[in-house]
């Protein structure tokens, strides 16, 4: 790799050589990648000096408004088809599967309100919520377990993902949309009540005060979710 930058002693075209080397070989390596790649891990590739933010600017602009461009989600980098296309592409793709009522409005309370217990779940959304719910955003992976609150019966605390930023191409859980997106978007429709806000939504994976770490037996995949009643799944179908 150390020929791609040679010093050269013509100096403005050497500097020139080794900057699109350096773009060419970041470039390789998100477009190789599965996955999204941090800048940590494409800095280690590259010689001391190169300036990366600089490089991923440039490789940015230089796919901007073309049928593949770069983009950043959950703070790394990853080329993706432009969304302006995907109407063009959905029968070369197979559709994920659609997530019921019940499962969008429990994905949306646990983004903007983790980390959050199963019961203050419920508590929002004003009906009780059956333990396949939670399973479905697990198994999705769009949600995990954060730790236990510190209170009786030590309920499990649920965060967001990096999948779920990479799945809904957010940078960061801060890109959320606040009050006015979600007005604009015809979310949010008829009177709002006076004093109703949005939660400014944080992802940080530092445990809060009120949060012990997982048990053993959780980070196992044993007793992770609180246990539910045999007819929850009938009473929440019958509210939805």
């Amino acid at each position: 790799m150390s020929d791609l930058f040679e010093d050269d002693e013509d100096g403005d075209v050497a500097a020139l050589e080794r900057e699109t080397a350096a773009r060419r070989l970041v470039e390789a390596l998100i477009f190789a990648s599965a996955e999204p790649v941090g800048e940590e891990a494409l800095a280690a590739e590259l010689p001391a000096g190169v300036d990366l933010p600089a490089v991923l600017a440039r490789l940015e602009a230089d796919y901007a408004g073309r049928g593949v461009e770069l983009v950043r989600v959950a703070g790394k980098w990853q080329f993706r088809t432009a969304a302006d296309l995907a109407a063009r592409l959905v029968h070369d793709t197979v559709e994920p599967k659609k997530l019921g009522r019940a499962a969008l409005e429990t994905l949306a309370i646990v983004a903007y309100h983790q980390p959050v217990t199963r019961a203050e779940i419920e508590q929002i959304r004003g009906v009780q919520m059956s333990k396949g719910t939670l399973d479905v955003l697990l198994e999705a992976g769009w949600i995990r377990m954060r730790g236990r609150r510190r209170t009786p019966g030590r309920p499990v605390t649920w965060g967001t993902t990096e999948d779920f930023l990479v799945h809904f191409g957010l940078d960061s859980i801060q890109d959320l949309p606040g009050l006015e997106e979600l007005k604009g978007a015809g979310l949010l429709e008829g009177q709002i009540p006076a004093g109703f806000a949005v939660p400014l939504p944080s992802d940080d994976t530092a445990l809060t005060p009120d949060e012990d770490p997982l048990d053993a037996a959780d980070l196992l995949g044993a007793d992770a979710i609180e246990p539910v009643d045999a007819d929850e799944d009938d009473r929440e179908r019958e509210a939805d």
